[in-house]
């Protein structure tokens, strides 16, 4: 077996003057992604709470469900596949994917069925955003997409705490301190496209990134080959704001080396969630 890892990670090169990967573009993602986290209405920086609609949600009042103040009362309620929002004034439906202003917040309801939640912004004071590491082109990979090793689906976590079906999609293997295996996961996001994601932990988690594991995705190149990046390496939104659940690590993905590469994080003191679901 390992001598097979070891012939695959000849294949998951390091990409460093190899595929030419200007820090550029990374840098553009940087400035955008962190102007969104101090400017946007739906930051997780100025999330408030979050909570599951499946049986509907008081929200106002002090003993509500939801307590926000300065609101009066509302209630967000399910009819049949649809919601709607009872106010003071009336009834009106609302749409999940899409922001709702009410009264200096903003609402805005993700996942679908009986996994809908509700998420609340506004009336807080944001926090700093997260710093990152300088761009380091000998942490950036490319090379194939092994066949996943089981195929099936599983409910996870993803970055932004919302339930959503994966599916395993493969395995890239890779020399990082140790030649490893690292899962990849197809997620779902809510009809477009969906998108390969790595969920990984390494030596340098609770030292300056997030005790839990960081997110990265997998890009496709030419010729089917694929570029792993880990200064593209993000938190999930519970580094963020605790009104967020953490996903629970997949199993494996853990590189015995420091991955200083990608977002900080400058809190401290949590605990790594127990390993998530097997794929089935």
């Amino acid at each position: 077996m390992r001598a097979s890892v070891i012939a695959f990670a000849l294949l998951f090169q390091t990409a460093a003057g190899l595929v030419g990967q200007s820090p550029d573009p990374v840098a553009r993602e940087r400035a955008d992604y962190l102007s969104w986290l101090e400017t946007a209405a739906n930051s997780p920086l100025a999330a408030v709470a979050r909570q599951s609609v499946s049986a509907g949600l008081r929200l106002g009042p002090a003993s509500a469900d939801i307590p926000l103040p300065g609101l009066g009362e509302h209630r967000l309620l399910p009819r049949g596949r649809a919601l709607v929002l009872e106010t003071p004034t009336g009834t009106r439906p609302v749409s999940r994917g899409r922001a709702i202003p009410l009264d200096g917040y903003t609402l805005y309801l993700s996942g679908s069925g009986p996994g809908t939640v509700l998420t609340v912004f506004g009336g807080r004071d944001r926090a700093a955003p997260p710093g990152h590491y300088e761009y380091d082109p000998t942490l950036v990979f490319s090379g194939p997409l092994l066949p996943p090793q089981k195929r099936g689906t599983a409910l996870v976590l993803a970055a932004d705490g919302t339930e959503t079906e994966a599916s395993e999609a493969g395995s890239v293997v890779l020399t990082l301190g140790a030649p490893t295996r690292l899962r990849v996961l197809r997620i779902a996001s809510g009809g477009e496209e969906s998108e390969l994601e790595i969920f990984f932990r390494d030596q340098s988690n609770g030292q300056g990134t997030y005790p839990a594991g960081r997110f990265v995705s997998l890009l496709p190149l030419p010729g089917g080959h694929y570029r792993l990046d880990f200064n593209r390496a993000r938190n999930p939104f519970c580094a963020y704001n605790v009104v967020y659940p953490c996903p629970a690590p997949w199993r494996g993905n853990v590189i015995p080396a420091s991955v200083r590469a990608g977002e900080r994080y400058a809190g401290g003191g949590l605990q790594t969630p127990p390993a998530g679901p097997e794929i089935k």
